[in-house]
């Protein structure tokens, strides 16, 4: 679902991630033609790094855990 939102509005997929700034200048991207592309796969970047990141947190608690 997420990334459909980053597709249609990357803006808003950057803002409901806590990237206030990323998610406004997103926004003055998107706002021309030419612009909607990369906005776009910023969009989808920032939304695999934020998965990623969740990942590793998760690895590094089970690691912790353990020993």
């Amino acid at each position: 679902m997420r990334y459909v939102l980053a597709f249609f509005l990357p803006w808003l997929s950057l803002l409901l991630q806590g990237k206030i700034v990323s998610g406004i200048c997103c926004l003055i991207l998107q706002i021309t033609i030419i612009g909607w592309i990369p906005a776009c796969i910023w969009a989808f970047t920032a939304l695999n790094r934020m998965y990623a990141d969740r990942r590793t947190t998760k690895i590094i608690m089970e690691m912790r855990r353990v020993n």
